[in-house]
């Protein structure tokens, strides 16, 4: 059996790696372990809960106002400690954090071989987002598979000069989905208690349900404030919707978030969702503002219109698709473009489709297969 390491550091990483960690154990072919940086502790154990995925390893890295010297120094050290007790044949790591590159790059140290999940996204501009663009070219150069979810990720990989072992798989963000909101039909009990809770204040009938999500470093500080005022003017001006903004935990964003919009009858800030309740609302919401990455590859499967509050995006095929727009972070123009949404159904309904832009649900299979494939060969040259 080969051994594979999973390390991962925030809760999107544990959603998209999830059902892949649960497909490879399927496989007599290997062994796997998860390792877990920490950088989001909680709520990462809860996504492991519900797709029932365990962590062999953590890092327990998180401190309160953490910074990024203190995230990579610590994770370089305490990943060499796991590879040198377990010695995997292969690491694994997903996207773009400060997790998934000091993973590679620990992995590059011991020469061991890196799959990279979801490579070759690009935003052009290696400020934006911060420090995510850098982590995930550094990454790709780094790793030798390269998993890419669409075609126009096989070409920025290409355009980088990196040509080997390239594979467009989809994305398995929409795996987890399709298998969360599985496990949620199938659950009576779970799918009622989230309907009770979400019932309690809000009126999925008669009102429109605006989802928000908004965590960027780069949107910190005035772009953020400017987001909460449109958030604000959009409560104001329509008595018909419902914003519903499950915040993060940073500070930078927590601050300013309540000033500016608690106590509006229209407004409800909720602590993090655990992922069966944040999918569910997703399927429920009318329109979604957001600076996630994860759910601008979520949104389309769903046909959910997206404004993306950027002004940069490394997910180019949801905007060429049209069921998204970047609206950056002035407070006119997303007003001005969520009225629109709102207000304008022949507008609405043409962004409102459902579209497999980022795969059909097996991504996960299709990646064990490349990896079978691979040991074969491997074991042919040998």
């Amino acid at each position: 059996m080969k051994k594979i390491l999973f390390i991962i550091g925030t809760r999107p990483e544990a959603i998209k790696l999830a059902p892949l960690i649960k497909t490879f154990k399927k496989s007599k072919a290997f062994e796997v372990k998860v390792c877990l940086s920490s950088q989001h502790k909680e709520m990462v154990f809860k996504v492991f809960d519900f797709f029932r995925v365990k962590a062999d390893y953590d890092l327990d890295i998180m401190e309160s106002n953490q910074t990024l010297f203190t995230i990579t120094s610590k994770l370089i050290k305490r990943i060499e400690e796991v590879l040198s007790s377990y010695k995997p044949d292969f690491i694994f790591v997903q996207g773009d954090t400060t997790t998934s590159f000091i993973g590679a790059l620990a992995g590059f140290y011991n020469k061991i071989p890196v799959a990279h999940i979801e490579a070759g996204l690009r935003s052009f501009n290696k400020f934006s987002p911060f420090p995510e663009e850098m982590n995930r070219i550094l990454t790709d150069h780094i790793s030798d598979y390269h998993f890419a979810p669409t075609e126009k990720a096989k070409e920025n990989l290409l355009n980088d000069g990196i040509s080997d072992n390239i594979w467009v798989v989809g994305n398995t963000v929409v795996d987890a989905l399709h298998l969360g909101l599985k496990i949620i039909n199938k659950d009576k009990i779970l799918k009622e208690k989230i309907e009770s809770f979400f019932s309690n204040f809000l009126n999925f009938q008669e009102k429109k349900i605006i989802l928000v999500t908004s965590h960027r470093r780069e949107n910190f500080g005035r772009p953020f404030k400017n987001f909460c005022f449109a958030l604000k003017k959009l409560a104001d001006n329509f008595y018909d919707i419902e914003i519903v903004y499950p915040i993060h935990l940073n500070p930078n964003v927590r601050e300013p978030a309540y000033k500016i919009l608690s106590n509006h009858p229209r407004i409800h800030i909720l602590e993090p969702l655990s992922y069966p309740y944040f999918i569910w609302l997703m399927n429920k919401s009318y329109l979604i503002l957001t600076d996630s990455g994860g759910l601008q590859e979520e949104a389309p499967s769903l046909g959910k219109p997206l404004l993306i509050i950027r002004d940069t995006t490394e997910r180019h095929e949801v905007v060429n698709s049209g069921i998204a727009k970047l609206v950056g972070t002035d407070t006119d123009k997303i007003t001005n473009e969520a009225s629109s949404l709102i207000l304008n159904k022949k507008i609405y309904n043409k962004m409102a489709k459902k579209q497999d832009i980022y795969g059909d649900g097996k991504t996960s299979e299709k990646i064990l297969s490349i990896m079978l494939d691979e040991i074969i060969k491997e074991k042919q040259i040998k």
